[in-house]
């Protein structure tokens, strides 16, 4: 069998369950608009059917949908560079996803900790959806025959089972058609923690407003949240190995050298002997300066939601160009009948 050599492709998406905040833009979105530039075709999404899989308000889906591609526009995330979408609206994920619910296998589901993690203790109460979700993650990556994936260290697993996935599925029909994605796990802050405990990954469904930053926050916000930030009363340290055991310091070094496009090594060069009283203004200013035309253009654009769904509705065109023929592809290869074209 002949290998196939596959279009550098890059696909993520983000769920729109509403908050939109510093972990997200650092841990995904920041590389999602370096990555448009480098590679020759890239789709983001937003993955308003995985968002369902627990319940949504009709309406709060809406805006939030809108308010992610709003937050995607605004940190850089160009219509002309990039096709930007919301999931519903190429219906070829969803019919991929049920080619691959009939490939993946219950004890792979099984599995996944981010379904244990999300059911809890009443699994049994939890959405079909939710426990089938990963099927629908690989068909959203393999749908554009995508061979990279920007995510977080939490996404990990999710991109084994897509190649898993994919394996099994050239396995079994005698193809080389679906890629072996990659995933792109780089940059300082891939993982931002709280601001309130640097053992808990930063969330927006953390009680505490304070144990996050917003991207809709604005500047005074945004410095009150970080001089408050906790910390510890040691001064920083000049090596990497001196935040060993510090996680508030580590988090707040990570996500200066993200904002700052530097290496922690040399952010720690240049505070190293700092204590916290003078560093956090420094983080402050860097973040307000980074972070306010974020959110002042975010507001821009969520005053005219028209513009947002015209903005969408050309992304779900565009991705129809690339998602219908591999679909279609895909039904030839195991079988479907359907109109000669």
């Amino acid at each position: 069998m002949t290998e196939t050599t596959f279009t550098p492709r890059v696909f993520s998406g983000i769920q729109p369950s509403g908050g939109l905040t510093l972990g997200n833009y650092l841990g995904a979105i920041k590389r999602f608009v370096t990555m448009q530039d480098e590679v020759a075709e890239s789709i983001y999404c937003m993955v308003d059917l995985h968002a369902i899989t627990v319940w949504q308000d009709p309406k709060a889906l809406q805006h939030n949908t809108r308010e992610l591609a709003a937050g995607f526009i605004a940190s850089g995330i160009s219509p002309e560079k990039s096709i930007l979408i919301n999931q519903s609206q190429v219906p070829e994920h969803a019919q991929l996803g049920w080619i691959f619910n009939c490939v993946a296998r219950m004890g792979w589901m099984q599995r996944m900790t981010q379904f244990k993690d999300k059911a809890g203790k009443n699994s049994q109460a939890a959405s079909l959806g939710l426990f089938g979700y990963p099927a629908l993650m690989a068909a959203d990556i393999l749908v554009y025959h995508a061979t990279h994936v920007p995510v977080g260290d939490d996404q990990k697993q999710h991109l084994e089972l897509t190649r898993d996935i994919a394996a099994k599925f050239n396995h079994d029909y005698g193809v080389d058609f679906f890629p072996m994605t990659e995933p792109v796990i780089e940059g300082a802050a891939t993982r931002v923690m709280s601001l309130r405990d640097g053992s808990k990954k930063m969330s927006k469904s953390d009680p505490s407003d304070a144990s996050r930053i917003n991207m809709t926050d604005n500047a005074d916000t945004i410095a009150k949240k970080i001089r408050k930030a906790k910390s510890d009363a040691d001064a920083l340290p000049s090596e990497v190995k001196g935040l060993e055991d510090r996680p508030e310091a580590r988090n707040l070094i990570n996500i200066y050298a993200s904002m700052a496009d530097m290496t922690v090594d040399q952010v720690l060069a240049n505070v190293g002997g700092k204590q916290f009283g003078e560093f956090k203004p420094m983080l402050a200013d860097l973040a307000v300066a980074k972070l306010s035309p974020i959110s002042g253009e975010m507001a821009r654009l969520m005053s005219d939601p028209a513009e947002i769904d015209r903005i969408l509705a050309k992304g779900a065109l565009q991705a129809r160009e690339i998602t219908a023929p591999i679909l279609q592809k895909t039904y030839d290869i195991v079988g479907m009948v359907r109109p000669a074209i």
